[in-house]
């Protein structure tokens, strides 16, 4: 007798795998990229307009712009495993990153040269070297880590990231989906637990004035500027990606998790110093990316989808390049210390805002053109992880994919 057609009384099909279903971009995401780099001007804003703030409570600017590098640190691991593409090849990847990344450090960096310069204080030749070459976060001295354009030391430790990303990438996306929560505990509390390792480690040498403390010189170099000690961040950003897209978020949604980095910046001023620099905030931070990420699979993107957050994230990378040496001449060319808060409101407004310009000119005028040219030539556009069926050759280093063994 022939079985009856219709609906079954079997278990229903499974569902699609989410990556599946993946849209090729998060906008929320973008748009979150600008809160981070506004958290790091608030930051040297702050530190310009109040000269010895010192430690507690008033140190919270100081902890946000902490916060906002350790974000950028997460995020760039999760986007690059997010949009991770079949077929890839090292070659390619580590183009793209060069013609995303180094074109605007040398301009900057050629740039803080010129004006320190003309002032009579031009670095070393070695140190200069280092510096254009992205290599100046591993010497632990401030003369060179900050030389140049100071926050360029980050692209020290995002160069190391781009580097290892095909090996990292050829591990991590073989670990099976139950055990991806567990290996991004390990990346967290790797973060977590170094500022307890690193003085069992070291010495602390020189005493080096923060604006929110006085670490030893080598334990903050260790512990914040290393590129290597940044790296359990990154992994973790790449871990979140595979959780996102497995389907496999089981964490808050983005408002109490915003909450809880706000939270979580508001202890780092309580904490030993060296927990206030990213352990305190690694947490909750990688929170923030998996909850905004998951939320804008679902198609909800709330207010950092907005296209005016996403264009503003879109400036984010030359915003945060620009916006260190615009404060300090800002401030210096105004005169402005000791002239009340009102007018350093006003000049910190006025920074901000030539800051945007000059980042609208950099990402106008040289990133976006530069991409153009050398960024997605012979790159397979179009040919994401979750949907190529094409067979990678075998240079690809992303051969595997999402195509990982279910529980």
């Amino acid at each position: 007798m022939r079985p009856p057609s219709g609906p079954t009384p079997r278990s229903p099909a499974r569902r699609p795998p989410r990556q599946a279903r993946a849209p090729a971009r998060l906008p929320a995401l973008t748009g979150l990229r600008f809160a981070a780099a506004l958290g790091v001007f608030v930051f040297h804003a702050w530190l310009a307009a109040v000269p010895a703030p010192g430690p507690g409570p008033a140190a919270l600017p100081a902890k946000a712009g902490w916060a906002g590098v350790s974000f950028f640190f997460v995020l760039s691991g999760f986007v690059l495993a997010f949009s991770a593409r079949c077929g890839d090849t090292a070659r390619r990847f580590w183009r793209r990153r060069a013609a995303k990344v180094y074109p605007s450090h040398l301009a900057t960096a050629l740039a803080a040269f010129a004006v320190a310069g003309a002032a009579g204080d031009l670095p070393a030749p070695g140190t200069a070297a280092v510096n254009l070459l992205l290599l100046h976060a591993w010497v632990p001295s401030p003369q060179v880590f900050v030389s140049g354009n100071p926050v360029s030391w980050s692209l020290s430790a995002e160069v190391l990231f781009y580097a290892l990303f095909p090996a990292l990438w050829s591990v991590l996306s073989r670990i099976r989906p139950r055990h991806l929560w567990a290996a991004a505990g390990a990346a967290a509390g790797s973060t977590v637990c170094l500022p307890a390792a690193v003085p069992l480690l070291l010495p602390a040498g020189p005493a080096l004035p923060m604006p929110d403390g006085t670490p030893g010189l080598w334990h903050y170099w260790a512990v914040y500027v290393l590129p290597a000690a940044r790296l359990p961040e990154f992994v973790l950003g790449m871990l979140l990606a595979r959780i996102v897209r497995e389907g496999r978020w089981r964490g808050p949604g983005p408002a109490p998790a915003a909450a809880l980095a706000v939270l979580a910046c508001a202890l780092a001023t309580c904490l030993p110093y060296l927990y206030g620099l990213a352990a305190a905030t690694v947490v909750p931070l990688a929170l923030v990316v998996g909850a905004v990420a998951d939320a804008g699979l679902r198609g909800r993107t709330g207010r950092a989808g907005h296209p005016a957050a996403v264009r503003l994230g879109e400036l984010s990378f030359a915003f945060y390049l620009v916006h260190r040496p615009v404060v300090v001449h800002v401030h210096r060319a105004l005169d402005a210390d000791g002239r009340g808060p009102i007018a350093e409101f006003l000049v910190i407004l006025l920074s901000f805002v030539v800051a945007l310009m000059l980042s609208w000119l950099l990402h106008q005028g040289l990133e976006k053109p530069v991409m153009r040219r050398w960024g997605t030539r012979g790159d397979g556009r179009g040919k994401h992880s979750a949907i190529s069926a094409t067979r990678p050759s075998r240079a690809s280093f992303l051969a595997r994919c999402f195509r990982v063994k279910q529980p």
